[in-house]
């Protein structure tokens, strides 16, 4: 395993300053096609509170700035929110699922950080048991992106649908088998791999556990 450092750190927002930080990204992000809803995405939503969720911080190591986010929400206690506008497919609707939204980038960010919170999503959905990553993807760019990354179409022939928590704006919905990537990431001796797999990123850390509290673990002592 290789180890690569990065210009900025990925971790997972724990305090009313950085959701607010995370915020403000949000509504710079999604401002000029989303405008009425620039005001709203200003604040910290309901959403980031929900047991089972989790905000994606991407900071920078020279400024200090946050320049990415994106926040992972489990379809327990309560369905996804993209539920509401599409209907899973009956094979996929069984598994234990997550949803990303709210990715934003700041303008001019290091080309890593949409793969890195990507990385984030991943590692985090493995430690969760979460089966299934899905996304809605507005323009065929994102689409193109994310099916790079290994996202697929939620069946055959799917077109983009309104989605009622992203503006009722038209998204194509791609899904993600978090427990076959690595399989297949390998057999097609993907360039992912040793991206995702086989390489430490030491600044992603998705422990939130403070680092005394980790130092003092039993497990650590022994070690």
């Amino acid at each position: 395993m290789t180890t690569a450092t990065l210009d900025f750190t990925v971790t997972i927002a724990t305090t009313d300053t950085e959701l607010r930080e995370v915020s403000v990204l949000r509504a710079q992000a999604y401002g000029h096609h989303l405008p009425a809803l620039a005001h709203s995405l200003a604040e910290p939503d309901a959403a980031d509170l929900l047991p089972g969720t989790q905000v994606l911080l991407c900071r920078s190591k020279r400024s200090g700035q946050v320049i990415g986010t994106a926040r992972l929400q489990r379809n327990h206690p309560q369905p996804l929110a993209i539920e509401a506008s599409v209907v899973l497919p009956d094979a996929l609707a069984a598994l234990p699922r997550a949803e990303i939204t709210r990715l934003a980038i700041a303008a001019g960010a290091d080309a890593l950080v949409r793969p890195m919170l990507v990385k984030a999503c991943y590692l985090a959905a493995v430690a969760s048991q979460i089966r299934l990553l899905v996304i809605g993807a507005r323009s065929p760019a994102l689409v193109r992106i994310y099916r790079g990354l290994g996202f697929a179409d939620l069946s055959e022939g799917a077109r983009p649908v309104p989605l009622a928590h992203a503006g009722n704006l038209p998204h194509q919905v791609l899904a993600f088998d978090v427990v076959s990537a690595e399989r297949r990431w390998h057999g097609a001796r993907h360039a992912l791999y040793g991206f995702m797999v086989e390489t430490w990123h030491p600044d992603l850390q998705l422990l939130t556990a403070p680092a005394a509290a980790m130092a003092a673990l039993p497990w650590r002592e022994a070690a």
